[in-house]
């Protein structure tokens, strides 16, 4: 093997070999990709990029997503920073789920994660 790709050399990353278990798991950006990456998390994020809406809404829309696990799942995008949680004084209590600022800087990179494998390659390959 050559050792390039489409015409661009490889070339070592400065310090890669000096990135340790510790410093790759304490990177914010490690568990930012893990919850991208769970099941049910992209199919949330589209969701609420439409528009807010509110829990059973999202678990209507959500085939195949237990109770639990949506609970669960905008849980953790509400401690990341990607949703927020409204909660209207009404009686009974309603709350609203929207993404925050930070959900909707996202949104590009991940339609580009959600593309067809086949227009990525389409798209990388050209003539």
């Amino acid at each position: 093997m050559s050792g390039t790709h489409t015409g661009v050399p490889s070339q070592a990353t400065p310090h890669a070999d000096r990135i340790t278990g510790d410093v790759y798991h304490s990177a914010p950006v490690t568990g930012l990709l893990r919850r991208l990456g769970e099941r049910w998390t992209p199919a949330v994020l589209c969701l609420l990029a439409r528009r807010a809406r509110r829990f059973n809404a999202l678990h209507r829309e959500i085939d195949g997503i237990s109770q639990r696990m949506l609970t669960r799942t905008l849980r953790g995008l509400e401690e990341d920073g990607l949703v927020v949680r409204t909660v209207f004084p009404t009686v009974p209590p309603s709350v609203e789920y929207s993404l925050s600022g930070h959900g909707r800087s996202l949104l590009p990179a991940l339609s580009a994660l959600m593309q067809r494998p086949d227009a990525r390659r389409a798209e990388t390959h050209t003539p």
